[in-house]
């Protein structure tokens, strides 16, 4: 996941900003010393000019407000709670398309599957799982004979040892380095 950005180092930069206007400083001056975009001190300046050093403070924040407020959420959370069965579906698995439409159904707003995920890991802290339980049908001999007697032999497939070829010619063709 993406490093969060520091908002207190860069509202103090923005500061810093403030402070050499207010000093008179040129616009490119402020540029080199903070390390910033002429554009953006272009920006900043006109926030300043306007506002003062509040003008410079920030939103606190990056990107887009969620679609969901942590009371709806709160909402959404409590009916996923109650499992799958009791929100009206079959079997007491969940998918991210079951999760987007329980979401619909308690908040009116629509997610993609995407999305879903999204709001599942990072806003709600929940993760992937596996079934607890394994399969009725599963056969532990079965597979582990499998692995020693079948499985080698499929891999050691003739030919399977030959290098390959990245020409387009065929292996046999006069052409072929073998």
């Amino acid at each position: 996941m993406r490093a969060r950005r520091d908002f207190e180092a860069l509202r103090q930069r923005r500061m810093q900003a403030a402070d050499m206007f207010r000093r008179g400083k040129r616009q490119v001056e402020v540029a080199e010393k903070l390390g910033v975009s002429q554009p953006t001190v272009s920006r900043w300046y006109q926030l300043w000019v306007t506002g003062g050093r509040a003008g410079l403070v920030g939103a606190r924040r990056a990107g887009r407000r969620p679609k969901l407020s942590d009371e709806q959420l709160a909402e959404v959370e409590a009916a996923l709670a109650r499992g799958p069965r009791a929100n009206g579906f079959p079997t007491e698995m969940w998918t991210l398309a079951r999760v987007a439409e329980v979401i619909e159904r308690v908040t009116g707003v629509r997610h993609s599957q995407t999305q879903t995920w999204t709001i599942l890991r990072e806003r709600l802290g929940w993760s992937r799982q596996r079934p607890a339980r394994r399969a009725v049908e599963r056969d532990d001999a079965a597979i582990a004979t499998w692995v020693k007697e079948d499985w080698p032999r499929i891999k050691k497939a003739p030919g399977a040892a030959a290098p390959g070829s990245s020409s387009r010619t065929r292996a046999d063709s006069p052409s072929s380095r073998r």
